[in-house]
């Protein structure tokens, strides 16, 4: 008796994305997460310097599982981004304001 082979491994499955050509970018340098059991939130703010208000500029909803797919690609890709162009400062202490708008000092 003949039986199927076995699969060769996870199916792929191609999704074509697209990526229309009026799409706008939006800049954000600021992002305030919450959540609910079912759905992480994502807020994405640009703040500008010696303005003392800001506005959400995009709105983020996506189930938890979704999100920590998210972190390990953000993770992956900034790995390879640090291999190649260097470490990436954050830098410490003050308050937002003076960490986003005044660049960290590199190391002596």
């Amino acid at each position: 008796m003949n039986q199927p082979p076995a699969p060769q491994g996870p199916s792929q499955r191609q999704i074509n994305i697209e990526l229309p050509p009026d799409l706008e970018a939006i800049y954000t340098n600021f992002a305030m997460i919450g959540h609910t059991p079912s759905e992480v939130i994502i807020d994405f703010v640009r703040l500008l310097p010696g303005n003392p208000r800001a506005k959400v500029q995009v709105r983020v909803l996506m189930t938890p599982m979704n999100a920590k797919l998210l972190l390990n690609a953000l993770s992956e890709n900034l790995e390879r981004f640090e291999a190649q162009f260097g470490p990436i400062v954050i830098p410490q202490g003050g308050n937002i304001a003076e960490q986003l708008f005044h660049p960290p000092q590199p190391p002596q």
